[in-house]
């Protein structure tokens, strides 16, 4: 039964990547705003509410390290799993905006994390407040940053799109993207804990995997349209949503304290290595695009870390 339900998870999450990626394009294209914007927005928070739900009902339930180890492990596998199969499948082209303000929000929001957890363990209510407040007003600079600037209409069929159609492929690929990932956790989590694995190993790979997917099949979708700007978007807002939202948010809800030491003595690194790697191989050895070579050390080093996890 719980194979059926990873199974049944994936289609989900692959119908709903595509839903949600067709409600992303319209809704750029009628609003005239940018699709990176849309992407790290409306695409970022519709596939991190998996961590979301997630992260609340873990921290609530008292098991903390799920909950932080779901951020921390999803935001590894966006950019070394998802990135890296993304890369390897086609070459992508980066956006300005990716060296103006994604990049280094990224680093900023990883940064905080890292600073908040290394000075008492834990993210208190008012950690979780300002984690938020920062995350409206990363979203406010972003659009009015991006205001001004043309859409390329590029998708007849998404600028031809009516609205109510939009927000139908909205909810339905959220809905879907929600059902899925709550179907997979549920399969993988049972499966993972028949060999007796701890509760932050299921949370920074397992669970990481499994409400990571969501991003996956976006990104790969958006990818394979040659929609890299929403792609790239994709998972960089969903790693600054996962930190400043879906922790924020958790945290406020119920403070979040961390119990196993590992978390914060290894994951949280390979998170910030993935995050600073980002920016050499952007840069090198074509400025402006990652190619599948950038791919196969993203993926390469993402295997590496889940045989560390578990070693």
């Amino acid at each position: 039964m719980d194979f059926l339900f990873i199974i049944i998870g994936l289609v989900l999450l692959v119908f709903g990547g595509d839903w949600l990626l067709k409600a992303a394009v319209g809704m750029s294209l009628r609003l005239n705003i940018s699709k990176i914007v849309i992407g790290m927005t409306v695409v970022s928070f519709a596939t991190s509410a998996p961590e979301l739900i997630v992260s609340v009902k873990s921290a609530m339930a008292g098991f903390p390290d799920i909950a932080l180890g779901n951020v921390v492990g999803s935001n590894i596998a966006n950019i070394g799993l998802i990135l890296g199969i993304v890369m390897i499948i086609s070459e992508m082209k980066i956006d300005e905006s990716f060296f103006k303000t994604d990049w280094p929000a990224m680093i900023i929001a990883s940064l905080l994390l890292f600073g908040i957890l290394l000075y008492d363990g834990e993210i208190s209510r008012l950690e979780g407040i300002i984690l938020f407040i920062l995350l409206i007003l990363f979203i406010i600079y972003l659009l009015k940053a991006q205001k001004n600037k043309p859409v390329e209409i590029d998708l007849p069929e998404a600028n031809q799109m009516k609205m109510y159609l939009i927000f139908i492929f909205l909810i339905l690929g959220g809905a879907a993207l929600y059902g899925g990932s709550e179907l997979l956790i549920k399969g993988a989590v049972n499966v993972a804990k028949t060999f007796g694995v701890s509760d932050r190993v299921i949370a920074v790979t397992v669970v990481a995997i499994g409400t990571s997917i969501p991003e996956l099949a976006a990104s790969l979708i958006a990818a394979i349209k040659k929609e890299s700007s929403i792609s790239i978007g994709n998972v960089l807002g969903s790693n600054i949503f996962n930190i400043l939202s879906v922790l924020g948010l958790t945290a406020i809800i119920h403070p979040i304290k961390l119990v196993d030491n590992r978390l914060i003595t290894f994951d949280i690194y390979w998170m910030l290595g993935f995050s600073l790697i980002l920016l050499p191989l952007v840069l090198l050895p074509k400025k402006g695009y990652l190619d599948r070579k950038a791919g196969i050390i993203l993926l390469g080093s993402y295997i590496l870390f889940v045989y560390l996890t578990f070693a």
